[in-house]
């Protein structure tokens, strides 16, 4: 029983880590990574400073998928982030693994 618990945990772990790294690719392929990097500042906030604050924010994924098809202005600096061209779904994932940065 203990070696099914343990199989099954460790298909989870590559399951997740799959996703993570999905997502990481799709902001690489849709060029957000020009502009934002997980753990320091570019021309962007790093990710896990956006991650910081809106933690507690239950409304961060809607709010935050908004801003990235809109672009917006003034939450980071004076330095806009113009509109991206990503569908809504693709929002949202971008988000959410934003999100979940450390």
């Amino acid at each position: 029983m203990k070696a099914v618990y343990v199989a099954m945990m460790a298909a989870a772990g590559i399951v997740m880590a799959g996703q993570a790294q999905a997502d990481e690719a799709l902001a690489k392929a849709k060029n957000c990574m020009a502009c934002h990097a997980i753990d320091k500042k570019l021309v962007g906030p790093a990710y896990k400073d956006v991650a910081a604050k809106y933690k507690s924010d239950k409304n961060a994924v809607a709010t935050l998928a908004a801003k990235v098809k809109a672009g917006g202005k003034g939450n980071w600096g004076e330095i806009p982030m113009p509109p991206n061209n990503v569908t809504d779904d693709e929002a949202k994932k971008l988000v959410t693994w934003i999100l979940a940065q450390k």
